[in-house]
């Protein structure tokens, strides 16, 4: 018998190790995505294939499995159907609210902002190339153009004049998801770091995991690290917001809370309702990773402690073209870095195919410093090589 079933909405990489936490407590899994053998798919009890925001393709495998927990793993789905089925009794982690204001940046900018009154930077949003070059003007530059809905940051880049911002618009909204053209564009603070502040939400109430530092690259993360270095009172100031926001948007789960951070001040750009891929460094980190603590806490179950190992990294292993026929090589090379007192493993995500700058795996590290961690995971990394047939 079953513990519950869960239907995953999005089953790549961070699905795939939820599905892999789940499957240890005796959870049944329904891995849903608009391709077939997506990475989650691989390891779950069955699967069904539909565009997340087909509204009536969700229902349809809602009702045919009927599962205790519908979890979402992207941000484009059809939240309006969301919204319906939770009214309708079924159980939307964390909250069909929380993933509604967080499917696009607008959404959860303005909660934030204006109904939580958190720290944010200036933004004014535009829905075509004239209102983002009056934005500009409004804001100043440099400025940060971002779509309101795109994955792991991409789209986004800064502009430090007009012809700068409108072809920053040109790419925000060639890499947008969903069929609205609508960008941010916000200040650009000069900020120390940037950082995940992996936020729990569960019956024992709010947790924290130790912030996670990271590194992108054309708006797509590369590398992370935990834990960030930042002051006492820049940390006080990041959990109080990231409690004020996951509360206000009710549910229990992991909440992956970004923070901008400048001197003691702690500045709220965007949260994610679910595992985040920065927390990556979880997996080699902490007692329980990111995706054991989000599901721990939809499940109801008590998390007593979350014990930080020791300083620790991640990073990316991409890959350089777009090929459906494809091996890695030089694991047992990055497997042979490890030591006793500073480990190294790796995660394949076991997507069916490639493409340029696709994240394909991830390599962990733990050591005495962040930067000894840093400096190992990307050793590891660069002994791993996609090779191409």
């Amino acid at each position: 018998m079953h513990i519950a079933t869960l239907m995953l909405l999005g089953s790549g990489e961070l699905g795939r190790e939820f599905a892999i936490a789940a499957k240890r407590l005796g959870c049944r899994v329904i891995a849903c995505d608009r391709y077939a053998n997506a990475p989650a798919m691989q390891l779950t009890d069955a699967s069904e294939v539909f565009p997340m925001l087909d509204g009536e393709a969700l229902r349809a495998a809602v009702e045919k499995h009927r599962p205790d927990f519908i979890v979402p793993e992207i941000e484009a789905i059809d939240t309006a159907m969301l919204a319906a089925l939770e009214g309708e009794g079924w159980h939307i982690v964390p909250s069909a609210k929380a993933v509604q204001l967080t499917m696009n940046r607008d959404g959860i900018r303005d909660f934030a902002a204006k109904e939580l009154g958190l720290r944010t930077s200036a933004y004014v949003f535009a829905e075509s190339r004239e209102e983002a070059l009056a934005a500009g003007d409004s804001i100043g530059f440099p400025c940060v153009i971002k779509p309101v809905m795109s994955s792991s940051g991409k789209g986004q880049s800064v502009a430090n004049d007009t012809d700068e911002l409108g072809r920053a618009w040109d790419y925000a909204v060639a890499n947008m998801r969903g069929d609205r053209a609508r960008v941010i564009v916000e200040q650009f603070i000069c900020f120390d770091s940037e950082i995940t502040l992996l936020t729990v939400a569960c019956r024992d109430g709010i947790l924290y995991c130790e912030p996670v530092g990271h590194r992108q690259e054309a708006g797509d993360y590369r590398e992370s690290w935990q834990p960030a270095a930042l002051s006492t009172a820049a940390l006080r100031s990041a959990q109080e917001q990231a409690a004020k926001v996951v509360t206000a948007l009710g549910g229990h789960g992991l909440f992956g809370v970004e923070f901008f951070i400048a001197g003691d001040e702690a500045i709220f750009s965007e949260l994610s309702p679910r595992p985040h891929d920065t927390g990556m460094v979880t997996l080699i980190s902490q007692s329980l990773n990111e995706f054991e603590l989000h599901l721990r806490a939809i499940l109801g179950l008590p998390i007593p402690a979350i014990d930080f190992f020791a300083p620790s990294a991640s990073a990316a292993i991409l890959a350089d073209r777009e090929s459906t026929d494809f091996r890695f090589e030089g694991l047992g090379d990055a497997f042979a870095l490890g030591r006793q007192d500073a480990p190294v493993d790796v995660r394949i995500f076991g997507k069916p195919g490639t493409l340029k700058n696709r994240r394909m795996g991830v390599a962990l590290a733990r050591a005495a410093t962040v930067d000894d961690a840093k400096a190992l995971a990307g050793e590891a990394m660069r002994r791993i090589a996609i090779k191409y047939s």
